[in-house]
């Protein structure tokens, strides 16, 4: 049985379901039928054929014949028999009486399994929605032909006043067919024609308008299909209406009331002005984090560029400038200020024209070496930052339009961007940008935003961005979750209940500084983000890394575990860090837990983390019970062993965790001529091993002296060492060194502290004088240390697969403008339901609403 997230068709979940809980469907139409048909059903139009006039019964017969033909086809293929066959050919006899009853009955049966679906399963496969969304606005265009169609004969008619043709247009528009009452009935043809025009020209801006939320939402990690093919061609299918529309309304001349036709040429003008201006679009967005003085580039597309442009001889020129959030409220009102509106930064080379490429189907303008020089900045609003701040890039151009020479003007707004002008700012930019790509409403006044948000939407927020950025198809997990809201909400309650039906604020999110710390919550989860990407992205993706998870939670998983069991926290204190948290026994012989000094991105650019858990032999299992060696082998670096092809000996760096009781400096037994090297570190508690071979070679428990050796020459052991300029490192002192590495010192107690130990053929430990416990946890911490962890039970990690994928945010928006073009035949509440998107990056994370971590714990 394929997994829920991978399933793309609402039959695919109606046929997981009990039949008995869909037998009452099928009464009307058999079910082993109904199962023939399979997802073929659902692509067909039974919910937009609402009527019963012409158009109606001519596409239920085609239906019906396509519906024959795909059951004997089915039956065939799987081997049914004859009486099934038979069966079949009495349907056909039956609904050729009535087409439309197969309509009907299709309709009610289609309605009836997305009730159920929903029942069972809580969502409906979102390609199902866009497949409803296509096929409703396809049957609308036909229905458009159709109309043009009858008034092309209608207007046959009055002319010639034909017998012959009185009576086709009586059977086709059931009017009477005398003089007067067929120029009233071609008036009201032609207004019910362009009625519908407009029906679905809001279909078509409707479409555009998900489109550009898609395309915000990508500035998220969203997946996004940048195509505008679609868009395009239906653009242009509704100009070819339009264009026929006019021609019968020119057409008519005498047959039409001046009024109503002075009526319907300034619907018709008003339905090509709003497409002709919705149609200009902005393709590539600029960056939404702009940095003064670097160049960036942007890309437009005008839809109907071919149709209206094309025999141009001179294409217009299309302008870039900034504006600030209030011009560009001004320019989404009726009265906006056009053109004219001043910039609010100066932008070189700003000037590009519309080209009209015929192979790529497109007319567009591309902007290849923007560059913003300064930025006029605007009055904040209260405690507003610059990095709060919202700009957009303004695109506008203008043409004639038609043989009256019509004035267009087109603008196209970008979405809005943070303007800096130093590198520190990104940080407090992005999460500007983050919040408004999220929570921002379609159809809103720009830019505003929601101030506070559901707990909810923010987690998936969240694990979107996480997943994008790092690259990664393994999204955050419930507990995940339940430990961010601790952290941004600075309450220690242990049920992930506790925090569902909460709100989180833009204060909390990036303003208020976090209790005990230096930062606020984006930037200690931007620095988890940017360490993963640079550093962790492979660990992160073979789930070697818990990560987001409390220093009191890894007390209650680690305490009752076997010595060395280890597992891996971001620091809950620092930027960018990530600490082992590993099980030792204290002098009583009582366990205990160390946390490691986390590793920055910079650390592990040094030896990686793989390798530092290599190093250490007092870790022995990842949490629960894996070997160390089985868990990270894959992300050991193959260690040299000789000379290298210069004849060098290898020097590689080794980390160990020294303990708290500090080794007595023996004797110096080196001589005096043996040089020592100052690298200009701080000292830490690392320090460093330096071998000469990738192999783990250390020297006898008995062994304390160091023979003298050849000294190297300072270009082969000095400015080697010096690429590690490491903050975290330091050169030993050679006197100190009389240890191996995993050799205990005779009046050596387990404490911990760590520290990179050097090697060279004869090595040989030294420690560090300075202890290093991580200290990343806060008072408010330190006193749920001796809670117990309610709500969550000692075990293994729980597959994901488990549940439901995690929603991109405001999917229900889009689901729910969808549902909403779709009318009675979006099944009611149903369109309120969230939905299963199918992503790029496969399994995303969990929903909190699905689950109780009480009795489905993670790990």
């Amino acid at each position: 049985m394929p997994s829920k997230h991978q399933i793309m068709s609402l039959w695919g979940l109606v046929s997981q379901m009990p039949p008995e809980k869909l037998q009452r469907l099928y009464v009307d139409f058999p079910h082993h039928l109904r199962h023939l048909l399979g997802d073929w059903l659902e692509n067909q139009p039974w919910e937009f054929l609402v009527g019963s006039d012409v158009f109606c019964h001519n596409m239920a017969s085609t239906l019906l014949s396509a519906t024959v033909q795909h059951l004997q086809a089915s039956a065939r293929k799987q081997g049914e028999g004859s009486a099934i066959l038979q069966h079949i050919s009495t349907l056909e006899s039956i609904y050729q009486r009535d087409p439309l009853k197969l309509v009907a009955t299709f309709r009610q049966i289609l309605q009836g399994e997305k009730k159920a679906v929903m029942e069972q399963f809580r969502h409906l496969p979102m390609p199902f929605h866009w497949k409803q969304e296509e096929l409703k606005f396809n049957t609308a265009l036909q229905r458009l032909q159709h109309r043009v169609g009858e008034i092309r004969l209608l207007q046959e008619t009055l002319q010639q006043g034909t017998e012959a043709g009185q009576v086709s247009l009586h059977s086709l528009i059931q009017t009477p067919a005398n003089g007067t009452e067929q120029s009233e009935a071609l008036a009201s043809l032609l207004q019910d024609t362009v009625g519908e025009l407009e029906a679905v020209q809001a279909l078509v801006l409707k479409r555009i308008q998900i489109w550009k939320r898609q395309q915000q939402l990508a500035g998220n990690g969203a997946p996004f299909d940048e195509s505008m093919t679609l868009l395009q061609e239906r653009c242009e299918s509704l100009v070819d209406i339009y264009s026929q529309l006019q021609q019968e309304v020119g057409a008519a001349g005498g047959e039409l009331e001046p009024k109503t036709r002075a009526a319907l040429i300034s619907r018709l003008d008003e339905v090509l002005r709003i497409l002709v201006t919705s149609s200009f679009l902005v393709e590539k967005q600029p960056p939404q984090v702009l940095k003064t003085q670097t160049k960036f580039s942007a890309g437009v597309r005008f839809l109907l560029g071919l149709r209206f442009l094309g025999a141009s001889a001179k294409l217009p020129l299309v302008r870039a400038d900034m504006v600030t959030e209030k011009q560009a409220r001004e320019l989404s009102m009726p009265q906006g200020p056009g053109a004219g509106a001043e910039s609010t930064g100066e932008i070189t080379n700003n000037t590009v024209p519309l080209e009209i490429s015929v192979s790529g189907n497109c007319c567009s303008a591309l902007f290849k070496n923007l560059l913003l020089k300064k930025i006029k900045r605007c009055e904040r609003k209260g405690t507003e930052s610059v990095t709060e701040e919202k700009c957009a890039v303004l695109f506008s151009t203008s043409f004639t339009l038609g043989p009256n020479k019509l004035p267009i003007q087109l603008q196209a707004l970008s979405l809005p961007l943070v303007v800096i002008v130093h590198g520190n700012q990104d940080n407090n930019a992005k999460a500007t940008i983050l919040w408004d790509n999220a929570f921002s409403e379609m159809d809103r006044v720009p830019f505003v935003v929601a101030e506070r948000v559901p707990w909810e939407k923010m987690c998936e927020t969240l694990n979107l961005k996480f997943m994008a950025e790092v690259g990664t198809n393994q999204g955050l997990l419930p507990e995940h979750f339940l430990f961010l809201a601790q952290k941004i909400f600075n309450d220690n309650s242990l049920s992930i209940e506790a925090f569902q039906h909460r709100s989180v604020s833009w204060s909390q999110f990036n303003k208020e500084i976090l209790l005990g710390r230096g930062f606020t919550f984006w930037q200690w989860f931007d620095g988890v983000l940017d360490l993963t990407k640079r550093c962790l992205k492979s660990y992160w993706s073979d789930r070697l890394i818990i990560g987001f998870i409390s220093k009191q939670y890894v007390t209650s998983l680690l305490l009752n575990e076997p010595d060395g069991t280890f597992l891996l926290r971001f620091s809950d204190s620092e930027i960018g860090g990530i600490t082992i948290a590993h099980v030792i026994r204290g002098q009583d012989g009582s366990p205990q837990i160390e946390n490691i000094q986390p590793f920055s991105a910079k650390d592990l650019s040094i030896r990686s983390l793989g390798d530092r858990i290599r190093d250490l032999a007092q870790l022995k299992n990842l949490y629960p019970k894996k070997p160390k060696d089985e868990a990270f082998r894959s992300h050991y670096k193959h260690e040299q062993i000789g000379k290298d092809g210069r004849g060098y000996v290898p020097a590689i760096i080794k980390m160990t965790v020294e303990r708290d009781q500090t080794i007595p400096t023996p004797e110096p037994q080196m001589s005096t001529t043996v040089p020592t090297y100052d690298l200009g570190m701080a000292p830490d508690s690392m320090t460093m091993r330096i071998s000469p071979d990738m192999v783990s070679q250390v020297y006898p428990p008995h062994s304390h002296s160091i023979p003298s050796y050849q000294a190297l020459p300072l270009e082969e052991s000095v400015n080697v060492l010096r690429s590690f300029q490491e903050p975290h490192l330091q050169m030993p002192n050679l006197s100190e060194m009389n240890l191996p590495f995993d050799q205990p010192h005779p009046h050596y107690f387990p404490g911990p502290s760590r520290g990179l130990l050097p090697c060279q053929p004869q090595e040989h430990a030294m420690s560090s004088p300075e202890s290093l416990l991580c200290t990343d946890v806060t008072m408010g911490e330190n006193s749920c240390l001796n809670q117990p962890v309610g709500g969550f039970t000692q075990g293994t990690w729980v597959g994901e697969d488990m549940f439901p994928p995690l929603l991109p945010p405001t999917e229900q928006d889009l689901t729910k403008l969808l549902l909403e073009g779709q009318g009675e035949s979006a099944g009611g509440s149903l369109g309120a339901q969230p939905l299963l998107q199918h992503s790029s990056y496969g399994q995303s994370g969990i929903s909190m609403s699905h689950l109780d971590l009480r009795a489905n714990p993670s790990w």
